[in-house]
């Protein structure tokens, strides 16, 4: 039959559930072929006007009389109910012109009446193809999904809404159907086209969201709630709109508290924690009816949701007072586990010891997650008290929290917590092999290799013992079925062919062949590196430049697209493209296992010296296809700085940050030299943010060493710019901590102690670890750092940090802290000419504040800073000029004009000596020459100052 034979080219297809296989055979646009038929006829006989195309589908074709015949008589035979001869009468039709309608439909008919509904429904499929009824294609969707077919059914509503795109409720009913069906890639472009029909409508978003995390699309689930934020909030600025049907307040036009946390959930899953904070802050505002009120924005704590004064102390003058507002418990939690991940710590546990106050079994998720956020930041400490109030409660408990907990003591350095945590895990549920393996690894750490060897034995046999997949058997093409489409959850394998990967002879021959195009490279750059090093402008420099970087270019993508240079544990250094070690690229659990048990065995002395000799590390190799790692890293600074100079910082800061973070270059000399570089293109591109985060790193590394704090005042010499970052609360904040963490070491030895994991002394807490805890070194000790050794706790006081902490309150104005912290550095250090210079210039700072109410007093104190200055200062004859000059500017400040004339004065004529004998060493005459023309301009003296502005003024 030629109804079958369609049916099974169908099925056979690619692609069994593609909507596009029926319209691929049956769209036929006749419209268009009977119009061309008829104009092609005019034309040739030359009779006729040749008509243009109407409007609209024809309701048919024009048939032959002989079809129009057998139509005749296969009705006549359905009136006469002969349906075995209408049936053949009308497959006769189709045979003949397939596009006759009333020949489908009849034949549907005849089998309905034989009882046969499901062959009926294929046939008015079949026809339906032919006049194109959105009407009838939503009446076949809907009789299909009655009797079971769905897939069918999905592909009826994708004719309805490709004839009637205006048919919200077929778009809707698809997406329900393929939902229900578990075809969620059907879903999501069914609601998807809904959004466009009906922007921003929460219960499409309602159903979206579920399918978009499935399918891990969490970035555009995030920008569908972020756009109806932002439509509500200014469709409803007031927050509350009134439902026009029940006159019922609707909090957020219907955006409320719940979709707020939706989002808020998925900006912190992707890892956006500021837009996280930005929407609970902003959002929550927004509900509460106070969205007018944007400069709670400006702070960059969320004071404008506390519930105590727990900040008081921390007040400044002109800061906003804390707000107070109510926070729902579930937006104040998001807000904790934000505030912890983006590492504002304080402001995290605030929020979060709010939340952990709650009554932990009806909050018992919002309490782990606030422990996972703590754990993922490497704290330990804070996380593990939360895990153990999870774990004592059956209703809270479960296996995630009991390993968390037996991690948190392992991480600590608590092991035989860990141990025995991890035992009652196993006397639970002894099928649990990660279990075993990481008890196995801790009993090796405390040397009961007998106990780890018994493990490891129990999880190699259970692994011996575990079944095989097997294949599970699909339905056979040609097996039959009353639906058009294939309606079993077939997945689609992909059949790459084995014999398409290369062998391990070709992996070596094209590694040999890149190693060479490396070498070629690198020899191409070095000689072209001397014209590149020309002044800018020299003959052929700008096109040598261009060159260099093109080449440059290929050699640092390759060495970026190298995974093996980029591995996830920080430990395992660079060993070679083709490692002995393993037949892999990465160890599988088993052969993890097998080498625990080499080891065990080891300790236990039952295997040679000679195994024991295979079993040691492969050593790390020092080069990367011919090229040492330091000409690499040579390549990659010299690659930066010359896009940093051609206006590319950002590519610059992205390739440095991505090489920081290879495994070639784990040692601290690499890691700092690669720091350096960073610091040094952010300080050409004026990025002096990336310079403050670098500076940072160097202090937290290099603890208790001064020179990361010198380096920080070099980088951020002069300048509007730099002087901003200075002054930035972030870096206020650390090198208090830092300054408190320095008094204490100094002062109260006993209450710092050395963490293993940070590899940075810090002040201990009651029960945070065992004793000896501190000699236990860290994971994934850099090379280079003597093996995780901690530096030595200083003796005395620091003048260093202290000052810098003063400068910086200085800098931001807050002359009374400035004082009080550079006093401290002057006991310290009172013969240090730039502390009494500080403390001058804050004393009389502070005197020229009207808060201040004893000027005179300060004034004194100031010229008293200034005279020790001098005296300091001066035993250095080459720089008198720069003392002359900072008493002129004292005196001008107080408005003592005359006596800041005669500082300034001596100043230029000591700059008139220097020029007889090195004409470019003017010292401090310019802004000398620069303060004393505005003096003399202020006092009418106008023929002076332009003496000035040609000797000393003028470019």
């Amino acid at each position: 039959m030629l109804f079958s034979r369609l049916v099974q080219n169908i099925r056979l297809a690619d692609d069994s559930s593609s909507v596009g296989v029926l319209g691929k055979e049956w769209d036929l646009n006749i419209e268009e072929q009977e119009t061309e038929f008829l104009d092609d006829l005019r034309a040739a006989s030359g009779i006729g006007k040749r008509r243009h195309k109407h409007r609209g589908r024809r309701p048919g074709i024009a048939l032959s009389q002989q079809v129009k015949a057998l139509i005749g008589d296969g009705n006549q035979a359905y009136i006469d109910g002969k349906i075995q001869d209408s049936i053949r009468i009308m497959q006769e039709v189709i045979r003949i012109e397939p596009r006759a309608m009333s020949a489908w439909s009849v034949l549907a008919n005849c089998y309905h009446d034989l009882g046969q509904p499901q062959k009926a429904l294929q046939l008015r499929i079949m026809g339906a193809h032919l006049h194109h009824d959105a009407d009838e294609w939503d009446r076949l969707a809907k009789e299909s999904r009655y009797m079971g077919f769905n897939q069918q059914a999905l592909y009826c509503y994708g004719k309805v809404h490709s004839l009637d795109n205006s048919n919200l409720s077929a778009l809707w009913d698809r997406a329900a159907l393929a939902k229900e069906i578990g075809d969620n890639r059907t879903a999501r472009s069914s609601l998807l086209a809904l959004l466009k029909r009906v922007p921003h409508d929460l219960a499409v978003l309602e159903e979206l969201r579920p399918i978009l995390v499935d399918l891990s699309e969490l970035s555009l689930c995030a920008e569908l709630y972020g756009a109806a934020f932002t439509h509500y909030s200014t469709v409803v600025p007031t927050g509350r709109s009134v439902d026009p049907h029940t006159g019922r307040e609707v909090p957020g036009g219907g955006y409320g508290l719940m979709e707020i946390l939706v989002l808020a959930d998925l900006y912190n899953t992707l890892g956006d924690h500021e837009k996280a904070i930005h929407v609970i802050r902003s959002g929550c505002r927004w509900l509460q009816g106070r969205g007018a009120q944007k400069l709670w924005d400006s702070c960059e704590d969320d004071r404008e949701y506390d519930e105590s004064d727990w900040r008081a102390g921390n007040a400044r003058e002109r800061e906003l007072l804390p707000g107070k507002y109510p926070l729902d418990v579930n937006a104040r939690h998001r807000l904790a586990v934000a505030r912890i991940k983006t590492g504002d710590v304080k402001e995290g546990v605030a929020h979060a010891n709010i939340v952990l106050a709650q009554d932990i079994v009806d909050y018992a998720p919002l309490f782990v997650e606030i422990a996972d956020a703590y754990f993922d930041r490497e704290m330990y400490a804070e996380a593990r008290p939360i895990y153990e109030m999870l774990g004592q409660d059956a209703g809270t408990s479960s296996l995630h929290v009991l390993l968390q907990v037996a991690t948190c003591y392992h991480m600590v350095g608590q092991l035989q917590d860990a141990t025995e945590v991890y035992e009652t895990i196993l006397s639970l549920d002894p099928s649990l092999n990660d279990v075993k393996m990481r008890l196995a690894e801790i009993y090796e750490v405390l040397h009961e290799p007998r106990k780890a060897l018994d493990l490891v034995y129990q999880v190699i046999d259970s692994r011996k013992r575990r079944p095989k997949d097997t294949a599970t058997g699909s339905q056979a093409p040609g097996a039959p079925t009353s639906s058009l489409f294939e309606e079993t959850a077939a997945k689609k394998k992909n059949k790459a062919a084995k014999g398409s990967r290369l062998t391990l002879a070709q992996l070596h021959e094209l590694e040999q062949k890149k190693e060479e195009e490396v070498k070629r490279g690198f020899s191409f750059l070095r000689e072209l590196w001397p014209r590149v090093s020309l002044p800018q402008g020299a003959d052929g420099q700008e096109l040598a430049e261009r060159e260099w970087l093109l080449e440059a270019e290929k050699l640092v993508d390759m060495f970026r697209e190298t995974r093996n240079l980029f591995r996830t544990s920080r430990s395992n250094p660079f060993r070679g493209m083709f490692p002995k070690r393993a037949r892999q690229s990465g160890k599988t659990t088993e052969e993890n296992e097998d080498e625990m048990a080499s080891r065990l065995h080891l300790d236990l002395g039952i295997l040679s010296h000679d195994r024991a000799n295979e079993a040691s590390k492969a050593k790390a190799v020092d080069n990367f296809r011919g090229v040492t790692f330091d000409s690499w890293l040579q390549l990659f600074m010299q690659y930066a700085f010359l896009l940093t100079k051609s206006d590319k910082y950002e590519l610059a800061d992205e390739v440095l940050n991505h090489i920081l973070i290879s495994n070639a270059y784990v040692d601290r000399r690499s890691q700092d030299t690669i720091r350096l570089a960073l610091i040094s293109c952010a300080i050409y591109a004026q990025r002096y943010n990336a310079v403050v985060e670098q500076c940072r790193k160097f202090i937290v590394i290099h603890q208790f060493n001064n020179e990361p704090l010198r380096m920080l005042c070099a980088c951020l010499a002069s300048g509007y710019r730099a002087t901003d970052s200075f002054i930035a609360s972030t870096l206020q904040k650390h090198l208090f901590r830092e300054m408190r963490l320095y008094d204490t070491a100094v002062n109260n030895k006993e209450a710092i102690r050395w963490n293993a994991i940070q590899r940075r002394w810090g002040v201990s807490k009651a029960g945070d670890a065992e004793e000896g805890a501190e000699d236990e070194p860290g994971p994934e000790t850099l090379e280079g750092d003597e093996k995780g050794a901690a530096p030595p706790i200083p003796t005395k006081d620091n003048p260093v940090i202290v000052a810098l902490y003063g400068h910086i309150c200085l800098a931001g104005k807050s002359y009374q802290s400035a004082i009080f912290y550079l006093l401290h550095a002057y006991d310290y250090c009172p013969n240090d000419p730039m502390i009494c210079l500080g403390l001058a210039i804050a004393s009389m700072g502070r005197a020229m504040q009207r808060q201040s109410d004893n000027r005179h007093h300060l004034i004194a104190q100031a010229m008293a800073f200034l005279t020790r200055y001098r005296a300091l200062r001066q035993s250095d004859e080459a720089e008198s000029d720069e003392v002359e000059y900072n008493f002129g500017r004292a005196f001008q400040q107080l408005g003592l004009h005359s006596l800041a004339v005669k500082h300034y004065e001596r100043v230029l004529e000591m700059a008139e000596k220097r020029t007889k004998t090195n004409p470019d060493d003017v010292g401090m005459a310019k802004e000398a020459a620069y303060n004393l023309s505005l003096i003399f301009v202020t006092t009418g003296a106008t023929p002076l100052a332009e003496n000035l502005y040609r000797r000393w003024l003028t470019i």
